[in-house]
């Protein structure tokens, strides 16, 4: 299979020779049939599944994230969307037929799925297996290349993954390039037919503009403050077990965890009472935390920047009434809850990415509305509310990726939606079928059922 890059260093020719393979390799894997892509997607699922104890060790070392095996959160989401594709591949690459106007009756309108051709896919850090994995899919589904760069941050994960892929793919299908920024930039510099990308939006505008260079086309996966609101007569006890599962998994470093929640004032005192209780249930044992349930923060600067949230909501008058404490010494935060948070607070205007919660107060849902048109379109949105009149004005009223209603996460772990962001928190969707195709260019064939002569 192939070749190991160097390391981080590897140079630009070798780039430059597995890109032109790759070019090379386009026609041949446009032409693959359902059955060739999804014997591709089977070796890799039995590839993962022969390296899980590696890869959950991996994932432990660099991130703390509890062994679970092929239960780890995101392998399983990774070998979810392998089976998905394999069981749903033939109907997917069917030409969806359009019924014409009367203007053509008796001819044939039809759109084909064909492959974008070679794309380069950027890894995440909070979730670097996973977030490698389930984007292949779909690449590999629609008939494409790629070249994949695992994230630096992460480099138990990135050998990992390179090895997996290496011992899968010939590398004029799939390569892996491991490395830091200097070899992103460098891979930036090529003519890629599309670029997927998860992460920051800062970096995802220097993804942008690289591939506005070339017109290659995108896929974001970015993030935002994606916000819980929680209505009066809301099952207060169901809300926070959700809101509590979304906002500390993997130390709330997550594009959809709920970064913060707006509740009814009379709510207020109840649910930060119960969120106290459900963050000692998951978290701690006799007041101790549990550090295996709890991921650490990425790294020093990440600690520091979730810290200082803390440090600056305090000094503008924020109140901890839930953990707080702070352990640089293995970069663990304590799963924190503030109230009174003013909204001039660092930690209202940049997305956490932490296991940090503020707790708002609203009285109609047209302020959470203004506050998100200053600080962008989210990701996701998760309503909480028994009034399916106040469900629709909170939709009608903000913009998201999607929404989830009475519940956290559940919108993106439903592979018959689309997922993905809108503006500030991504373009394009993936999963399911609508990665399919996101990874796919939608050609129209019209045939005419006879010649048609011109007329002038």
């Amino acid at each position: 299979m192939n070749t190991p890059s160097t390391d981080a260093n590897a140079d630009i020719a070798n780039i430059r020779r597995v890109f032109a393979l790759q070019r090379a390799n386009r026609g041949a894997l446009k032409r693959s049939g359902a059955e060739q892509r999804k014997a591709r997607l089977l070796r890799l699922r039995e590839a993962i599944v022969a390296q899980v104890d590696d890869i959950t060790a991996a994932l432990y070392q660099d991130l703390r994230k509890a062994p679970m095996g092929l239960q780890t959160p995101e392998i399983g989401a990774a070998i979810k969307d392998i089976d998905d594709a394999v069981a749903n591949l033939d109907a997917w690459m069917e030409p969806t037929l359009v019924a014409g106007g009367e203007a053509y009756g008796g001819n044939d309108a039809r759109v084909i799925y064909e492959p974008r051709g070679v794309v380069l896919l950027f890894g995440a850090w909070n979730f670097p297996f996973g977030l490698v994995v389930s984007p292949l899919v779909p690449i590999i589904a629609a008939g494409n290349a790629c070249i994949v760069k695992p994230n630096e941050l992460q480099p138990t994960v990135s050998a990992v993954i390179a090895k997996v892929l290496r011992a899968v793919f010939p590398e004029n299908e799939v390569a892996v390039f491991e490395g830091d920024v200097a070899l992103s930039n460098a891979l930036l510099e090529l003519p890629f037919d599309h670029i997927f990308f998860t992460g920051s939006p800062a970096v995802g505008r220097t993804v942008m503009a690289a591939a506005a260079r070339h017109l290659s086309s995108v896929t974001l996966e970015l993030g935002g403050k994606c916000p819980a609101i929680v209505d009066s007569g809301t099952q207060l006890d169901a809300a926070v077990a959700q809101i509590v599962r979304a906002r500390f998994y993997n130390a709330g470093q997550l594009c959809l965890a709920v970064d913060h929640v707006w509740v009814r004032p009379e709510l207020r005192e109840a649910l930060v009472d119960k969120l106290r209780h459900a963050i000692q249930a998951m978290f701690y044992v006799d007041g101790v935390l549990q550090k295996p349930r709890l991921s650490r923060i990425v790294n020093a600067r990440n600690f520091e920047r979730v810290s200082g949230y803390i440090t600056d909501a305090l000094e503008r008058g924020a109140k901890v009434l839930v953990g707080g404490q702070v352990e640089p010494h293995d970069l663990t935060v304590h799963p924190t809850v503030l109230i009174d948070v003013p909204l001039d607070a660092r930690i209202m205007h940049e997305e956490i990415f932490g296991p940090l919660l503020p707790v708002l107060t609203f009285d109609h849902p047209q302020q959470i509305a203004d506050y998100l048109d200053r600080t962008g379109k989210p990701l996701a949105l998760y309503v909480f509310s028994a009034d399916q009149a106040f469900i629709d004005e909170a939709l009608t009223l903000t913009s998201s990726g999607g929404v989830t209603v009475n519940g956290a996460l559940s919108h993106a772990g439903e592979t018959r939606l689309p997922f993905g962001g809108v503006n500030q928190s991504g373009i394009g969707v993936y999963k399911g079928v609508h990665g399919f195709r996101e990874l796919s260019h939608a050609r129209s064939v019209f045939t005419h059922g006879a010649l048609v002569p011109f007329a002038a």
